[in-house]
């Protein structure tokens, strides 16, 4: 009951507004005669600059109001007093006869009718200053233009949901008349059966012919290494599993490769050509999200929205009992932006949680969309577990489907690879850590832990950081042996499609996209005769074949021919670190993944014993003598598990998460946000690249900034417990 209650004075007492400089646009009658502590901006509620104050400052003491609602102290009766001459959302005055209609709600509260018809166009039926739920909601009319100097509630191009209303008389009812109010019930327009209302794009697709890239260093968007187990081998000596080891580095941006930038000024990854994006992110806004959780998702989502470019396209799914779409596909540009921070900003929690709806729907955007942005891809946020398709009624509990919350659209195909990935992102202790996992591996994606609060919006710049920043698509990798004594193994590439031909002579890696300065490694198995008179013999030669998103020219790439040396006798076998490197990588990401098995069969003590084994074995390679530190970190991180493996009641609330992040980061070779690992002090930052660095830069320097973030941030990897100590 403590925590409930703990959980509801947070929810009443949140504020979410922040100080913005006067803008050419404020009224300047209503706004210089507000005091300075009341010149607060509603569109300011969701930018990098918010802060969320009131619930940093702590929850607030509830009073028990006349129609059973409490309220804060902080609401003293000089603040109801303003509050009746002060509009709540725009916190300019209200005149009458001021030339704006004026609402004024069952619980006595007034505002402007535009301001208050915007906040509930989105589905939001609570008072913004009581909070109380309310029976009769106002709703603009097509035809109602908005005040002058102030952002249209649907610009030009965004098709209008709302049904048509009766116009409100320009004179201000009796605040206490409620018989006298000119307003209808609530009415929202259904959806269009079709997603097609998305917002053109203003630029056109450069169309070039396939190019072979070998002779022209140029045009290489990739660079191929490859390293042999040993450079010599004895002729007599024959191997089963001689390993190659394939390593891929995409090029880096032009931003990346700057000496020097103006960090008071737009970063420059946005200043030169990089490939647009469509992003749809499906949020969770049940009842367990109320208060600091749904917070602190605005303010992220905020930070999202701000860092998107004008040529980007976002569109954000709702979901708890049931799924909708607030907004359609829409570009980034300052009125997009506005309105993007006006829809979350309209989000309130409650509800159960139907992950499978909120996918389907916002595969549903991706589906029907007219044009497409070169980039697309889905953010799935979730503090909980789905009630209705895996957990619901009918449903087998104890071996569920997580197959069944993907659309069939989203599932991955080996032979045209992952088209629409979905970055799974679970919060807290009460998130169910494997459905998030389960999605993100079918369709290609990442899963993320996030942990604490105060990494929220970090996780999710991290992620845009790569989306932002994407320079190979539809990326192949084929092998082809060059002996035809030769014949390949297996192909270690992580959850990457891979397959080798029946001959055993050629070999295909289904990688797809690749972020600026993201690296690739893959081991490739080959089966070495023993030779007798050659002394040299060639290997394999690797082929990568791509896509440039921006000029959408097709481009091959070949490596030279991987060879060995053949003596006679061969002197001591010097193993390549490079490839020890990466198979220590492997096994470790084998060692968690038998580790996880054995934990959910509640063999905790067994699951621990194979996370220290497999440290054991890092100890003895040649990477670990020679201090190199993926070796390292690759041993920090399995004793990082085997805490979060101490008990079933730490498992359960952070052990099973922590270690399928790191599972899915390992398998994709691509950045997951999972206990500290976004910080920059932490051992376990793999495969962050130099944009999501800077990113997560731009993130934790806005947050820094903010003093009241100390206090408001706190775990919430498990309610009434204590942060798990290091």
């Amino acid at each position: 009951m403590g925590s409930k209650w703990r959980k509801a004075k947070l929810a009443l007492g949140l504020n979410l507004c922040a100080y913005l400089p006067r803008t050419l646009d404020d009224d300047d009658d209503g706004y210089s005669s507000l005091p300075s502590t009341e010149r607060l901006s509603d569109a300011a509620l969701l930018s990098p600059l918010s802060l969320v104050n009131m619930a940093a400052s702590g929850p607030m003491t509830p009073l028990p109001t006349a129609n059973g609602l409490r309220l804060s102290k902080s609401l003293s009766r000089s603040a109801s007093k303003s509050s009746k001459q002060t509009c709540s959302i725009c916190l300019t005055k209200m005149k009458q006869g001021g030339g704006h209609a004026i609402f004024t709600a069952e619980c006595s509260h007034s505002f402007h009718f535009h301001c208050i018809a915007s906040n509930v166009k989105h589905g939001n039926q609570i008072c913004p200053v009581c909070r109380a739920k309310w029976k009769e909601i106002p709703m603009q009319s097509p035809s109602l233009d908005p005040p002058l100097g102030r952002v249209a509630v649907n610009p030009v191009g965004w098709p209008q949901n709302d049904a048509l209303m009766t116009v409100v008389r320009r004179l201000p009812p009796p605040r206490r008349d409620l018989s006298r109010r000119h307003v209808v019930p609530l009415f929202q327009a259904p959806e269009p059966g079709i997603f097609n209302d998305d917002e053109s794009l203003d630029h056109l697709p450069v169309v070039a012919e396939s190019t072979n890239a070998s002779d022209n260093s140029s045009l290489r968007t990739i660079e191929i290494k490859t390293y042999p187990e040993v450079l010599e081998a004895p002729r007599s000596s024959s191997y089963d599993n001689f390993m190659i080891l394939v390593h891929l580095k995409a090029a880096a941006t032009v931003a990346n490769q700057s000496s020097s930038r103006n960090h008071a000024s737009l970063p420059q990854l946005y200043q030169n050509p990089r490939a647009p994006v469509d992003l749809v992110t499906v949020l969770d806004i049940s009842g367990s999200m109320a208060g600091t959780k749904l917070a602190l998702l605005k303010r992220a989502m905020g930070f999202v929205i701000q860092n998107l470019g004008s040529n980007d396209r976002l569109s954000v799914i709702a979901f708890s009992s049931t799924a909708r779409r607030l907004f359609p596909l829409r570009r980034m540009s300052d009125v997009g932006r506005q309105q993007a921070l006006h829809a979350v900003n309209s989000l309130v929690a409650n509800g159960g949680t139907n992950i499978a709806e909120g996918l389907k729907k916002g595969a549903k955007v991706m589906e029907d969309r007219r044009e497409k942005n070169p980039v697309a891809s889905i953010i799935l946020f979730s503090d909980g577990q789905d009630t209705y398709t895996v957990t619901g009624a009918g449903a087998n509990k104890s071996q569920p489907n997580y197959q069944l919350l993907v659309p069939l659209s989203m599932h991955g195909s080996d032979n045209t690879g992952f088209q629409i990935p979905v970055h799974a992102f679970g919060f807290g202790a009460d998130h169910d850590a494997s459905s998030m996992h389960s999605i993100s591996e079918i369709s290609g994606g990442t899963f993320s832990f996030i942990e604490t609060e105060a990494v929220l919006q970090d996780a999710f710049a991290q992620c845009i950081g790569g989306l932002l920043s994407v320079v190979v698509q539809e990326l192949q990798v084929g092998v082809e042996c060059m002996n035809p004594s030769l014949c390949l193994g297996l192909l270690k590439a992580g959850s990457y499609p891979s397959r080798v031909a029946a001959d055993g002579k050629t070999g295909v890696i289904e990688v797809g996209d690749l972020y600026a300065d993201e690296e690739r490694d893959f081991l490739v198995s080959v089966k070495v005769p023993a030779e007798s008179s050659e002394c040299e013999t060639s290997l394999l030669k690797v082929k990568c074949v791509y896509r440039d998103p921006l000029t959408k020219e097709m481009t091959t790439l070949e490596s030279d021919d991987v060879r060995i040396r053949r003596p006679e006798v061969a002197g001591q076998e010097v193993v390549s670190i490079e490839v020890d490197r990466q198979r220590n990588r492997f096994q470790a990401a084998e060692a968690m993944a038998e580790a996880r098995m054995t934990a959910e069969l509640g063999d905790l003590p067994g699951a621990v014993s194979i996370l220290e084994n497999c440290r054991r074995v890092l100890y003895e390679t040649v990477s670990a003598k020679s201090h190199d530190r993926l070796c390292i970190v690759l041993d920090a991180e399995l004793k990082e598990m085997q805490e979060r493996m101490a008990s079933r009641h730490v498992y359960e609330a952070s052990g099973r998460a922590y270690i399928l992040s790191g599972l899915s980061s390992h398998s994709w070779q691509r950045a997951t946000a999972r206990g500290d690992s976004t910080d920059g002090s932490s051992l376990v930052q793999a495969y962050q690249t130099p944009s999501m660095v800077e990113m997560l830069t731009r993130s934790q320097a806005m947050l820094l900034g903010s003093p009241s973030t100390q206090r408001l941030v706190q775990p919430v990897w498990s309610l009434g417990s204590q942060p798990k100590p290091r």
